[in-house]
């Protein structure tokens, strides 16, 4: 088997040539149209439908979104409403286009969305919403927001954004920053990479892969703001916004569960915005209670899991599959790594003979490190797969550095100090390939011997 897969990497890294991504995605969404014409509920407004299967963009989901947080609030009782701001530029240069085009089912929700003169004044617009919840007066319980802006607007508006951050959000509200990165530089002056600006304001981040995932994310990522206090990012490319599929409604993963006083502790007084706060008191509660609440929040949903090879079905589980070489990525890039396994013929039992394993991460900062430590466990080698300057990987190192017998970690650097995965432009197929490749020629063999005697020897 690993000589198979050594022949089809070096058919894959020599080729002069490779389907590229954009192509790649062709494909996909060329089949997504032709399965969306006998699509369940095609004529209905998928807008504010909640049931039944609907083709739709990335760019219609984060437009949905709000509505259909709004229709979850009220089915719980909740009385809530919305606001939205920002300042357009690619990959979201369309959302205030697709906000117009559902302005009456906004409005009917108390969804307000007021463009932004630029992304600073949005940001503190949004800050300003949260605090209806200090009002007596107030016609709803919380007013959730979102803001919304292109990557050199997360720049800008880092001093809005911090200072939002640490008075925290409303209990029933919560934000959610929709931050467009522009890898390849396509539209831009300069390429951008939003999660390292957003950790350096302490907003937790997550990043979706696909159009599904910007609903599921995005109605988790108000719920995670409202339990920890906390602003929450969500990164998404021209990837996950321009490319189109069809959403089985039913099947999202929308019901969130919240961490139990033994799993953490929430202090008096909560996490969320109060009057009379000073600035020292919101520095404490940040980083002794709202990101260990992130964190919390993070391992109870799960949020971060294994999709592919050992670990990933309950069959590989019950046959007690040794995990040694494990892939930790996140978004569009794991679905990359995803595609590249399959380009060079490694289907999941082959993943599984090998000993590979792939690991999604959803909330990128900060990382759920427990669910990290548990998967890293038993591995020869870690490859951290992902795009521009390291996050995940240096998150994963510190998370591993005293486990006793820590399997080795890789990714912009091997093992030897030698590049590996660029920081610059985008990750092609070639570099993720060889990647794995000499990943790959670094583990141990595996065979059904062998994991007996491994087995019975621990």
């Amino acid at each position: 088997m690993r000589r198979a897969v050594g022949r089809r990497l070096a058919v894959l890294i020599n080729a002069k040539s490779i389907p590229a991504r954009a192509a790649s995605t062709s494909n996909i969404l060329d089949a997504a149209l032709q399965a969306s014409s006998q699509a369940d509920g095609a004529q209905e407004d998928k807008f504010v439908a909640s049931r039944g299967r609907h083709y739709m963009s990335g760019m219609e989901a984060i437009a949905k979104l709000p509505i259909l947080m709004r229709d979850l609030d009220r089915a719980r009782g909740l009385n809530t409403g919305g606001f939205i701001s920002g300042y357009r530029g690619s990959p979201l240069g369309g959302y205030d286009q697709a906000l117009r085009r559902v302005a009456g089912h906004l409005r009917s929700r108390r969804i307000e969305v007021v463009e932004g003169i630029n992304e600073e004044i949005a940001a503190t617009s949004v800050w300003g919403a949260q605090q209806v919840c200090l009002f007596q007066d107030r016609e709803v319980e919380g007013v959730f927001g979102i803001w919304y802006g292109k990557g050199p607007g997360v720049d800008r508006s880092g001093d809005a954004i911090k200072h939002a951050n640490m008075a925290g959000s409303s209990g029933k509200g919560g934000v959610l920053c929709l931050a467009g990165d522009d890898h390849a530089c396509k539209s831009s002056t300069l390429p951008h990479q939003s999660e390292l600006n957003l950790r350096d304001m302490n907003v937790p981040t997550l990043v979706p892969g696909d159009v599904q995932e910007l609903l599921e994310l995005g109605v988790v990522g108000l719920e995670l703001s409202r339990y920890s206090g906390c602003w929450v990012g969500m990164k998404v490319t021209s990837y996950s916004i321009d490319s189109s599929c069809t959403v089985d409604l039913d099947k999202l993963q929308l019901q969130v569960c919240l961490p139990t006083e033994e799993e953490f502790a929430m202090p008096e007084g909560g996490l969320n915005m109060r009057g009379g706060d000073d600035w020292n008191s919101q520095e404490m509660r940040m980083y002794k209670y709202k990101l260990p609440a992130v964190r919390a929040f993070a391992r109870k949903n799960r949020l971060d899991k294994v999709v592919f090879g050992v670990g990933a079905g309950e069959q590989e589980q019950r046959e007690g599959a040794r995990r040694r070489l494990g892939i930790v990525s996140a978004g569009t890039t794991c679905h990359d790594v995803l595609e590249c396994l399959e380009m060079i013929g490694i289907g999941n039992k082959d993943a599984v003979e090998l000993g590979i394993s792939v690991y999604k991460v959803a909330l990128v900062w900060p990382l759920d490190e427990e669910s990290l430590v548990e998967f890293a466990r038993g591995c020869e080698e870690i490859l951290v797969v992902e795009e521009k300057r390291a996050l995940l990987e240096l998150q994963v190192k510190d998370a591993l550095f005293s486990l006793p017998g820590h399997p080795r970690v890789v990714g912009k650097r091997d093992e030897s100090g030698r590049r590996l995965l660029p920081e610059e432009g985008e990750l092609s197929f070639k570099t993720i390939a060889r990647a794995i490749g000499e990943s790959l020629s670094r583990i141990s063999p595996c065979s059904s011997s062998s994991s007996s005697s491994s087995s019975s020897s621990s």
